[in-house]
C-alpha cells in the first residue's frame, strides 16, 4: 500500500514545476506524510485517555487539524470535495495560514524534548514547494489514504521511508551523504551492542540511521517496563546535524520510527571546542558515519589538538574526547586513515591507540556506499584502556556491489559470528601493536591469510588482448568507412 502510494506522490510531483528532483519528492513528501501520520498520533492519544477515564487536549487547534483543512469527511467516509480546498485556495491556506501557525510551536513550547518543539523546528527550517494547489490536493488524497495506527504500518512506513532516503543518494547534490546503508548500521549496532541506560550519541546524524536502528535494537533486546520506554523515548538518543534538510529528514524519521521528540539539534558539530567537553557531556555508545572528504575552515580547525582539513579526522577526535570511560564506538571512515603518512594522520592514529582499545576493523569493499568511489572500514573500540591487538576482518564477497547489487545482512554474518571470539580465518587476521612501526602506526588491512595473484601475465596473454583489440579496431573503422 505505502509503496504504490509514494510512487503515485512521485509522479504528481515529477510534473510540478517547484520539484526539480528525489530530494525534493522526499522533502514535499515528508511535511505532508508527517501532517498526516500526526494526525493518526493524536486519534491514538485520545482513544488512550478515553480509556483512562482523562480527557486529551489535541496538539493541532481545531481549524489547523488533518480532518479539517486537508481530508474533510462526509457521512460515506470518503472526502468531501465540497468543503476540501484546491487549488490557489489550497496553496495560499498552506502557505499563508498552516506553515506560519505551525512554525510558532517553536517558539511557544515548554522544552526542546517536546513533539510540540519538534514541530515548530520542522516547519521553520521547510518550506511548501509545491507550486499547484492541484498537485498538492492530489498529494493530500494519496496519503490521505495511508494509516497509522497499527504497528506493522508504522513499522512498514518507516522501512519505506527509509528507502526513499536511500534513493536521495542516487539524486545528485549529494544525496548520498543522508545514507548509510542498512545492513551495515545492523550489523555495527549488533557488534557495539547498546544496552538499556546507555547514551547513544551520533554527531553526524543524517537521517539518522543508527540512531533509529539502534531504538529497534533496543526494544527487541528485553521485556520492557514503563520505565524502560521512557529511558528509551527521552534519555538515550541523541544527534547533532549541520546541514538544514538531513536534519528535517533524521527528525521524522526518528519519529516515523516511534520516538517522538528526538534530541537531535541543528548544529555543525566541528564548531564545538573539543576543551569545553566536560564529563557531563559525554555518551556511552558513539555511532557514526562521519562525512568525509569534506574540508573544514582555518577557524573550526582551531577547536582540535591535532589540526587538520580532513572534515572525518576531526569528526574522529570529537568522539574520542565525548566518549566517556569504558564507553564503545562504531565509526565509519575511509580507509586511508589506517596508512596516511602526513603528520595529522599519524598523530590522530596514535591518540586513538593510545586512548582506546580499537579491537576490531572491519574493511569494505568498494561499492558499498552507492555513488561513493571511496574504500571504507569501521572501527570499534573501546576508551579507557590503550590498544595491544587489533582484529582485522576483510569482507570479500564473490560480486560487485551497486545499486542493483546492495549489500545485504547475510554477507555480513560471518563478520558478526567470527568477531565474538575474534576467530583467525581465510578473511581475518590479528596484528600485535608490537609488530607495527612505532613512528607511524601504519594499520594497512593487509591480509596475511590471501594468496598473492600472479602480478604479471604472459608475454603470449598479452599479445592476444592486443591482437584482438587490433580487430575491434578495424571493424569499427570499416563500418564507419561504410556510413560515410
Amino acid at each position: 500500500m505505502f509503496e504504490q502510494t509514494f510512487k503515485n506522490i512521485d509522479d504528481i510531483l515529477h510534473k510540478d514545476a517547484g520539484c526539480g528532483s528525489e530530494l525534493d519528492y522526499v522533502e514535499q513528501t515528508s511535511w505532508v506524510l508527517f501532517l498526516k501520520y500526526l494526525d493518526d498520533l493524536e486519534k491514538d492519544k485520545a482513544t488512550a485517555a478515553e480509556l483512562t477515564g482523562k480527557t486529551y487536549t489535541p496538539i493541532i487547534a481545531s481549524e489547523y487539524q488533518w480532518t479539517v483543512w486537508a481530508a474533510p469527511k462526509g457521512t460515506d467516509g470518503k472526502i468531501d470535495h465540497h468543503k476540501a480546498l484546491t487549488g490557489d485556495d489550497l496553496a495560499d491556506f498552506v502557505n499563508i495560514q498552516l506553515f506560519p501557525y505551525l512554525k510558532k510551536f517553536k517558539a511557544d513550547a515548554v522544552s526542546a524534548d517536546t513533539i510540540e518543539y519538534k514541530i515548530g523546528e520542522i516547519f521553520s527550517e521547510l518550506k511548501n514547494r509545491i507550486q499547484s494547489g492541484y498537485n498538492l490536493r492530489e498529494v493530500i488524497n494519496r496519503i490521505d489514504e495511508l494509516r497509522f495506527r497499527t504497528h506493522a504500518e508504522k513499522h512498514e512506513m518507516s522501512h519505506l521511508y527509509e528507502s526513499k532516503i536511500q534513493n536521495m543518494g542516487n539524486a545528485g547534490r549529494n544525496g548520498g551523504e543522508y545514507y548509510t546503508p542498512r545492513p551495515l548500521i545492523t550489523t555495527i549496532v549488533k557488534v557495539v551492542a547498546p544496552e538499556i541506560g546507555n547514551k547513544v550519541y551520533d554527531g553526524a546524524v543524517g537521517s539518522a540511521g543508527f540512531l533509529c536502528e539502534a531504538f529497534d535494537f533496543l526494544q527487541k533486546s528485553k521485556t520492557l517496563t514503563t520505565s524502560d520506554v521512557e529511558t528509551l523515548q527521552k534519555k538515550t538518543f541523541y544527534g547533532k546535524e549541520k546541514k538544514s534538510l538531513a536534519y528535517i529528514i533524521g527528525t521524522m524519521n526518528m519519529i516515523f520510527h516511534g520516538i517522538e521528540a528526538p534530541n537531535i539539534i541543528h548544529t555543525n558539530t566541528l564548531a564545538e571546542n573539543l576543551a569545553d567537553i566536560q564529563e557531563k557531556d559525554r555518551y556511552d555508545i558513539v555511532l557514526a558515519n562521519p562525512p568525509f572528504g569534506g574540508k573544514e575552515r582555518a577557524e573550526v580547525q582551531q577547536n582540535f589538538p591535532i589540526k587538520t582539513g580532513e572534515t572525518a579526522s576531526l569528526f574522529l577526535q570529537h568522539f574520542i574526547k565525548i566518549l566517556k570511560a569504558g564507553g564503545k564506538a562504531g565509526i565509519v571512515i575511509k580507509n586511508t586513515f589506517l596508512s596516511n603518512t602526513d603528520n595529522a594522520s599519524v598523530a590522530l592514529r596514535k591518540q586513538l591507540l593510545e586512548s582506546c582499545n580499537l579491537h576490531t576493523v572491519l574493511d569494505l569493499p568498494g561499492g558499498t556506499f552507492t555513488g561513493a568511489g571511496v574504500k571504507t572500514v569501521v572501527l570499534f573500540f573501546e576508551k579507557g584502556s590503550s590498544t595491544k591487538k587489533v582484529w582485522f576482518y576483510q569482507l570479500n564477497l564473490d560480486r560487485n556491489l551497486g545499486k542493483t547489487n546492495a549489500l545485504n545482512e547475510k554477507d555480513l554474518s560471518d563478520f558478526v559470528e567470527l568477531q565474538k571470539t575474534k576467530a583467525e580465518g581465510e578473511n581475518s587476521w590479528t596484528i600485535d601493536l608490537k609488530n607495527i612501526d612505532q613512528t607511524t602506526f601504519d594499520l594497512s588491512a593487509k591480509n596475511p591469510n590471501k594468496k598473492e595473484e600472479a602480478a604479471l601475465r604472459q608475454p603470449e596473454e598479452i599479445l592476444e588482448e592486443m591482437k584482438a583489440l587490433d580487430e575491434e579496431s578495424a571493424d569499427i573503422l570499416n563500418s564507419i568507412l561504410g556510413l560515410i
